[in-house]
């Protein structure tokens, strides 16, 4: 009986516990770090940024990744794009690995160059110039001098001077026996290195003397400035260099200015039908805001010259660039040819994922690229601007 008693008060207790645990507030835990699916219709995967964390490696901050609620979906979507030094939500495509990206920024000179580089070894560019040379710049030179023994010959941010030289050597068959005193404004060292070096190693350069500035066009026009002095040349070109100068309009009626009489100004710019110019109007969102260039054609040099009032013709010339390997990730060729189309150091994958496709869905428009043997080709075209002296 004792036995029974004892029984029946074990289960009175067991009751009461149970009893005063159902009416005690239960805790809801939040789990942050299982990732589960959203209701993303494309099935992507989706994770939010939060910057409290620290690489074990070298301390530097850095985003740990977490689930994102549903309910916060709409809300943190609206950071994307707004500023790509802060944290920004990223939609990776399904069965991508989410990954710490670097923030974006603007290449420096050396990386600029080494995109450049790529973009020669892709694009007709060159070849498009050596065209132009050959067809139009005999007819376009022929009056340079006006019967002086010199003619004076100006480059502006001419790099390594492998387009100046086949210039001069134009003016030379143009113009035997005619001593040419060829002058450069470049401010890259290493360009004046490489534009010596191919002086030194051309032994047809016959009565050609090379003088160089290593100023960029502004420094340049302030110096003369100050010192009350201005050259006068004959033949002065700017090719494809006014991207990248504070004040254009100035630029050009500066170097403009130091024409001597039945001088010409050649400019050499992107034209205003090239892939280029509808990427820069039609396609801006696309591009981010670490490219420190003008967004300027042959159309905007063209209202500069009119203002000034002064006569030119414009030459119109294809070019193409292959820019097929830009829509591959990870692709080392594809790197180059994005850092240069956006002046972004490593752009493939430093980029917002939908910034990235984006781009490339305006590269691939009929009205920018065209499509050949499989291979994506973007219109690279060039206009030939020669300004006429006022005199």
């Amino acid at each position: 009986m004792e036995k029974g008693m004892m029984d029946l008060k074990i289960k009175q207790e067991r009751h009461c516990k149970i009893s005063r645990e159902s009416m005690e507030p239960k805790v809801k835990v939040k789990r942050i770090f299982k990732v589960k699916r959203s209701k993303i219709t494309d099935d992507f995967l989706a994770a939010g940024a939060l910057s409290n964390g620290c690489c074990p490696m070298n301390g530097t901050k850095f985003p740990m990744v977490r689930a994102m609620d549903e309910d916060d979906e709409c809300d943190n979507r609206k950071a994307i794009d707004v500023n790509f030094q802060k944290e920004i939500l990223i939609t990776p495509p399904k069965d991508s690995e989410v990954s710490v990206t670097q923030p974006m920024r603007s290449l420096t000179v050396e990386e600029y160059a080494k995109a450049f580089k790529s973009f020669l070894d892709h694009s007709t560019e060159h070849q498009c110039m050596d065209q132009f040379n050959e067809k139009e710049l005999p007819s376009i030179i022929a009056s340079l001098g006006n019967g002086k023994p010199t003619i004076n010959v100006l480059g502006v941010g001419s790099g390594t001077g492998e387009q100046d030289l086949k210039m001069i050597r134009v003016i030379q068959a143009n113009h035997p026996g005619t001593f040419i005193e060829n002058e450069i404004i470049e401010p890259n060292p290493q360009h004046i290195l490489s534009y010596k070096e191919a002086v030194r190693n051309s032994s047809d350069l016959k009565n050609v003397s090379f003088t160089w500035h290593q100023l960029t066009s502004m420094e340049y026009e302030e110096q003369a400035k100050e010192q009350n002095v201005q050259k006068k040349f004959d033949f002065i070109h700017l090719i494809q260099m006014l991207y990248r100068v504070e004040d254009i309009a100035s630029t050009i009626k500066f170097f403009h200015s130091c024409l001597d009489s039945q001088a010409k100004l050649l400019i050499i710019i992107l034209s205003g039908n090239s892939g280029w110019a509808l990427i820069w109007k039609k396609y801006r969102h696309c591009l981010p805001a670490t490219d420190s260039g003008h967004y300027i054609t042959a159309d905007d040099i063209k209202v500069v010259l009119e203002e000034m009032g002064v006569k030119y013709h414009v030459y119109e010339f294809p070019s193409a660039w292959d820019i097929t390997e830009c829509f591959i990730d990870g692709d080392t060729i594809g790197g180059h040819t994005l850092d240069f189309l956006t002046g972004t150091k490593d752009f493939m994958n430093t980029a917002p994922w939908d910034l990235k496709q984006r781009l490339r869905h305006a590269l691939g428009q009929p009205e920018c690229s065209t499509k050949e043997d499989g291979r994506i080709i973007f219109r690279n075209d060039l206009s030939m601007i020669v300004v006429e002296s006022k005199y």
